[in-house]
């Protein structure tokens, strides 16, 4: 392994925060979800602080949040479907952790999406639309900083981490 951290990007609903509590008890290591870390620091949850805030305020916290998860111990962390939005990000990313790509086709992260309580801010209205958009905008930045890909559409988490720690070692 190159590095002591492993970090999980993908859009929303690709299972980064699933994945990434099996992935973690597997290595033995604490799960870094940046978005539980945010929304534990302001004490509101996301759609709240896109809502009140804005998106640039939202990124700015999500910027703190991914430096201070890939600069500290071993961790597997999960990032937040933006985190890949700045070059910042994109470079503490590069070097700080082994980046696993999380992807899956749209109708399955749109039939997953449905299934939680919680809005995701940005899929709010039209989701197959924003999520078309979205994933036009970011898999080229995914791509360009993964050292692995995962398709997550049958989405087993503990035959995942099984799959990823193998190529971790």
């Amino acid at each position: 392994m190159k590095k002591n951290t492993v970090a999980l990007v993908g859009l929303s609903g690709t299972g980064k925060s699933t994945l990434g509590r099996a992935l973690a008890g597997a290595l033995g290591w604490p799960l870094l979800d940046t978005d539980a870390m945010i929304v534990g620091a302001q004490g509101r949850p996301v759609a709240a602080i896109f809502a009140e805030l804005g998106e640039a305020a939202f990124r700015d916290l999500e910027s703190v949040a991914l430096a201070e998860a890939l600069t500290g111990p071993a961790a597997v962390v999960a990032t937040g479907g933006g985190a890949v939005l700045r070059p910042a990000n994109r470079d503490l990313l590069r070097r700080w952790a082994t980046v696993i790509w999380l992807d899956a086709p749209d109708a399955v992260i749109l039939a997953r999406l449905a299934a939680h309580a919680e809005g995701r801010p940005l899929l709010a209205d039209s989701p197959a639309a924003r999520l078309a958009a979205l994933r036009a905008t970011r898999d080229e930045l995914y791509r360009a900083i993964s050292d692995m890909v995962l398709d997550t559409a049958d989405l087993d988490p503990d035959a995942l981490a099984a799959q990823v720690r193998r190529c971790l070692t």
